[in-house]
């Protein structure tokens, strides 16, 4: 199993506003090193653009100085990828295409998404590329050990 991941943005902003759950148990993961969440330039941007909004700010339980201060812990663990090729179009969001470039550039982190359905769709094929949800990979995480 790999330890490298990519965290879909849907999946971090679920660890931000939910105090329970898969999406904040990988995130725990994360901040405990056992996990090396892997970003590329694109997706840490957006990250802080829908972690800022309006909207999940009010769904957070955290005050703006707890929340900054874990974005900032989570930055810390974070591995840049630079990303070389553009695989387009690919996706039918073309929002989620970065996210998949950051897979193939990887080829061996997981891609945790709550939105299987929309990476089920790839025109293009990569055998390697393995989509799960976060609760998916947390079970097999535990089978593992």
């Amino acid at each position: 199993m790999s330890k490298r991941i990519i965290l879909d943005t849907n999946v971090l902003v679920s660890a931000f506003t939910s105090a329970e759950g898969s999406s904040r148990s990988v995130l725990r993961g994360v901040l405990q090193g056992k996990w090396q969440p892997l970003v590329s330039l694109s997706l840490f941007l957006e990250y802080e653009d829908v972690l800022s909004r309006p909207q999940t700010i009010a769904r957070c339980p955290l005050p703006d100085a707890e929340r900054e201060d874990l974005m900032d812990a989570f930055a810390s663990r974070c591995q840049m990828i630079e990303l070389h090729y553009m695989w387009r179009p690919n996706l039918r969001d073309e929002s989620d295409n970065h996210v998949f470039e950051l897979a193939v550039a990887t080829q061996d982190a997981v891609l945790l998404t709550w939105n299987l359905r929309d990476f089920a769709s790839a025109e293009l094929r990569f055998p390697h590329i393995r989509v799960l949800t976060p609760a998916q990979w947390l079970a097999l995480e535990i089978l593992v050990k």
